[in-house]
C-alpha cells in the first residue's frame, strides 16, 4: 500500500496549518495543546521534514509545509463530501423508504416534494426492491409492498384500495375498448391475467392472442406505451400522477378494482419507530384519508 500516514496526525496537521496555532487547534479537535504539538512531532518524524517553523510567538508553515497543507485540506475535504452525499450530515436522521420500483417512482416520488416542504430537515433516500443489498433490513424505516397483505413474519397496515386502468399514448383521440382489444397489448410478467381480468370487468371477452411485448415492471411497460408500442394496464394512481407531470400517455378506459393493495410493512422483530418514520407514516395515511379519490 502507498506511503500514508496517520490520519489523526493528518487532521491535526491540517487544523493546526490554518490556525498556526496548537491551541487554537487543540479546541477546534477537542484535543490538548500537547497532544496535538505531539501528532505535528510525530507526523514530522514520519516524513522526516519540518513542517513549520516555531518562532517564539508564532507558527510559520515551511514551504513543503505549505505545499501539503494544500494537499491534505483538499484531500480531507473530499472525504467529508463523500461522506455526507453518502451518508448524509451527523446532526440530520436519513428516513430510509423501500418500496417497489414502480412505487417508488410513480407514487413515492410524487409525494415526496410535499412531505419535504413540511419537514425540510430530514432527509430522504428512497431504494427499491431491486437493490435489496444496499441497506441492512434493519436500516429500512419504512417498506411499502403492494399485494394482499399476507406476508409471513410481518405485520402489515394497509394503506390504500388500487383501481387498474389501461393506458395508450396520448395521440388526441383515445380508443374505445372494442379498439383496445384489437391493440398491441403489453402484458406485465406476474400480472399477465390484467388484461384479462379487465375486459372481464367490462363485460369483453379477452382477445385469444399472443402478446407482443412482456416486461417486468410497470415502468417498463409505461416507456413501451409511450414509444408507440401498444397498451398496457397500470395502476390509475400511477396513471394519474404520470399524466399530472405531463408524460404523453391518456388513460383508454374506466378504472377496475385491482385485488391488490398497498401496504405499510413492519417486522415483528423491529423496535419502536423512528421519529422521521413516524412523521413520514402520519403525514401519508392523513394525505390519504384526505384524498378520496386515491
Amino acid at each position: 500500500m502507498d506511503r500514508l500516514p496517520n490520519p489523526a496526525w493528518l487532521r491535526s496537521f491540517e487544523s493546526a496549518a490554518r490556525h498556526l496555532n496548537f491551541t487554537t487547534t487543540a479546541r477546534e479537535l477537542g484535543l490538548t495543546q500537547t497532544a496535538v504539538s505531539l501528532h505535528i512531532r510525530s507526523l514530522e518524524a514520519e516524513l522526516g521534514q519540518k513542517l513549520f517553523t516555531r518562532n517564539a510567538r508564532r507558527l510559520e508553515l515551511t514551504e513543503l509545509g505549505q505545499s501539503y497543507s494544500l494537499t491534505v485540506r483538499r484531500a480531507l475535504a473530499d472525504i467529508a463530501l463523500s461522506t455526507n452525499s453518502l451518508f448524509g450530515p451527523a446532526s440530520l436522521q436519513t428516513l430510509t423508504i423501500r418500496a417497489a420500483i414502480s412505487t417508488a417512482t410513480y407514487w413515492i416520488a410524487a409525494e415526496l416534494p410535499r412531505f419535504t416542504e413540511q419537514h425540510p430537515d430530514i432527509p430522504v433516500r428512497v431504494v427499491s426492491h431491486i437493490w435489496n443489498d444496499s441497506v441492512a433490513p434493519g436500516d429500512v424505516d419504512v417498506e411499502i409492498r403492494l399485494g394482499y397483505g399476507d406476508w409471513p413474519g410481518v405485520r402489515s397496515e394497509k394503506l390504500t384500495e388500487e383501481k387498474l386502468v389501461p393506458i395508450c399514448r396520448a395521440t388526441g383521440r383515445t380508443p374505445d375498448l372494442e379498439q383496445l382489444k384489437d391493440a398491441p397489448l403489453i402484458h406485465i410478467l406476474g400480472y399477465e391475467d390484467n388484461w384479462a381480468r379487465y375486459f372481464q370487468a367490462n363485460g369483453i371477452a379477452a382477445p385469444d392472442k399472443a402478446s407482443r411485448h412482456s416486461v417486468d415492471t410497470s415502468v417498463a411497460a409505461l416507456q413501451l406505451v409511450m414509444a408507440g408500442a401498444g397498451c398496457a394496464t397500470i395502476l390509475e394512481r400511477f396513471a394519474r400522477n404520470v399524466i399530472r407531470q405531463g408524460t404523453p400517455i391518456a388513460i383508454a378506459g374506466p378504472a377496475v378494482p385491482f385485488a391488490q393493495s398497498h401496504y405499510l410493512i413492519s417486522s415483528h422483530a423491529t423496535s419502536q419507530p423512528t421519529a422521521a418514520a413516524g412523521l413520514f407514516c402520519s403525514w401519508l395515511r392523513d394525505g390519504l384519508a384526505a384524498n378520496v379519490t386515491d
